[in-house]
């Protein structure tokens, strides 16, 4: 199932810990990814489906720097395939250790109208990276090249990231905090809800940040609590 433009929007204005609590109620645990981190406060959200690569621990005779005179290389057919608007998505098997791309790759994917980039290994040139204003999250900076550990090996296949799995074409939200992924055919699903989800909770943060108890009111236990919701909703036309 695509990911529609409204969808991909309504997104844009959600948090990652609001699409957590919607997976799970439907018995998702493990969607975040762990220990991956915006390059840069000031990125923009990032949103779009998963497009993976996948490394292994290399092999020392199967990875010189020959092999990427080979136009078929994974790492450099992933960045020249990952379709605009997707996001890149790495199972460096959580080492950070080697890079798992560096700021030229990564500004290629920019370039390309990818949508961002994730890891859970690290970026070389981690700086640079973080100066383009692209969405990139990591594990932390690393400077050898992903040759001295990692073999690229295949594309686009169902990866671990992270611990989280993440299947070609799933949902991928990243903020400030971090990166979730969200089962492809529940994306307008958990949208919508989650979306309904942020209203009250701005909703609740404007009544604690006026003095009022949390007791009845998050969760909404007390039919009160959403009876003032819907008022305040109408009056806010949210």
């Amino acid at each position: 199932m695509a990911l529609t433009a409204a969808t991909r929007d309504k997104l844009r204005t959600i948090s990652t810990a609001t699409v957590a609590t919607a997976l799970f109620k439907r018995g998702f645990r493990t969607q975040f990814i762990q220990n991956v981190f915006p390059l840069s406060p000031d990125q923009p959200v990032l949103v779009g489906e998963a497009f993976t690569l996948r490394y292994m621990p290399a092999r020392e005779d199967l990875n010189q720097l020959s092999v990427f005179r080979d136009r078929s290389h994974p790492q450099r057919k992933a960045v020249e395939d990952c379709p605009p608007g997707a996001v890149l998505v790495m199972d460096s098997r959580k080492d950070a250790r080697a890079a798992s791309a560096g700021s030229i790759l990564v500004t290629r994917l920019m370039k390309r109208g990818v949508a961002g980039v994730v890891t859970d290994g690290g970026f070389r040139d981690a700086a640079e990276i973080g100066k383009l204003g692209f969405p990139a999250y990591h594990q932390r900076p690393s400077a050898p090249t992903n040759l001295t550990l990692h073999q690229a090996i295949d594309i686009n296949v169902p990866i671990g990231c992270g611990d989280a799995p993440v299947f070609p074409g799933d949902v991928i939200l990243g903020d400030s905090d971090g990166v979730i992924v969200i089962p492809a055919h529940l994306a307008d699903e958990i949208a919508d809800e989650a979306f309904e989800m942020m209203a009250y909770e701005d909703f609740v943060t404007e009544r604690v940040n006026d003095g009022q108890g949390i007791f009845g009111l998050y969760p909404a236990t007390d039919e009160k609590s959403l009876s003032d919701f819907a008022a305040w909703r109408k009056a806010k036309d949210r």
